[in-house]
């Protein structure tokens, strides 16, 4: 009788543990990646266009100087406009500030958006998107840590999913950490519910990571609406555009360190938020040049730290 009660006590405890464990393994999944952040890969989002918005410059990308000033009339029921929008600069000779699409400085400004640092001082600022990782990125880290530098990493999902080895470098380093969204999608094709997913959900996955939020939004494509705008604010996101890119993201467009340095030196200007993809391997052989002829041409690397306080 009492080898019964024995096996029946063992039975019952073990009942309670498989329980307890399957309760508990219930609460993680409830707790982490409700936004489906670490089941996703780089297979499973297309980077294939980084970005839509016009890239102007004596490369041959230019195109008509467009007008956003109608998607400024704003509200119509309390809805925001949601017309895309997709971010273009028209580069200027002699270090200048370029010129933005008309309308859209202000519109960015509405909504505590930017695509300039003070344009008061020779202060630049790195940029970087990691939609998904090439191997350059130790590298480039390597660099800014040598030389003192701190910048934005705009993530995605399948990055930190894939990469929290290099995530945790950024921010042990003193980097900023930007949203870039999950899935890499044009936000204004989504509806509220699914922009919200998209920020607030790899921004939780950051979080119980890092202990850290992000406090950054780049738009994928360089694609936006007001709507977008309105929403990212209303979450807490400072919209960060650029006053420099170039088509960086192509893998087999190899032109070597040269070109991105020579490119990127001749488009400096005061206040110049420069985008550079992460995936190019001139950017990360450059990067170490860049930065040292800037200084040299009396520029400083801001710290990101400063674009909220603008």
């Amino acid at each position: 009788m009492r080898k019964k009660k024995y096996i029946l006590l063992f039975v019952l405890l073990c009942f309670a543990g498989a329980f307890a464990a399957c309760r508990n393994n219930t609460i993680q999944m409830q707790l982490s990646d409700l936004g489906g952040v670490y089941s996703l890969s780089e297979s499973d989002v297309d980077f294939s266009e980084e970005l839509s918005g016009r890239l102007s410059g004596d490369e041959g990308e230019g195109g008509a100087h467009r007008t956003v000033s109608n998607a400024i009339e704003i509200w119509q029921d309390g809805a925001a406009n949601n017309k895309l929008l997709c971010w273009g600069i028209a580069r200027k000779t002699g270090n200048q500030i370029p010129d933005a699409d008309p309308g859209a400085p202000e519109l960015l400004s509405k909504y505590g958006g930017l695509y300039l640092g003070d344009t008061g001082s020779k202060e630049i600022f790195l940029t970087f998107d990691e939609g998904y990782e090439n191997g350059y990125t130790p590298k480039i880290l390597d660099v800014l840590d040598q030389n003192k530098v701190k910048a934005i990493f705009f993530i995605t999902g399948p990055y930190l999913s894939q990469h929290q080895d290099l995530v945790r470098r950024m921010v042990e380093e003193g980097h900023e950490v930007g949203n870039h969204t999950i899935h890499h999608p044009s936000l204004p094709g989504l509806s509220d519910e699914q922009v919200e997913e998209e920020l607030v959900g790899l921004d939780r996955a950051f979080h119980e990571k890092f202990g850290k939020h992000m406090r950054f939004l780049r738009p994928p494509k360089g694609e936006y609406s007001e709507r977008t705008l309105h929403i990212s604010q209303k979450l807490g996101y400072c919209n960060v555009f650029w006053s420099f890119a170039y088509d960086d993201w192509h893998r087999d467009k190899v032109r070597g360190a040269d070109y991105a340095h020579s490119i990127v030196m001749k488009n400096l200007h005061n206040g110049a938020i420069l985008l550079l993809h992460a995936v190019s391997k001139d950017n990360a052989d450059a990067l170490d040049m860049i930065i040292k002829d800037a200084r040299q041409n009396g520029y400083e690397i801001g710290d990101p730290e400063s674009l909220i306080k603008n």
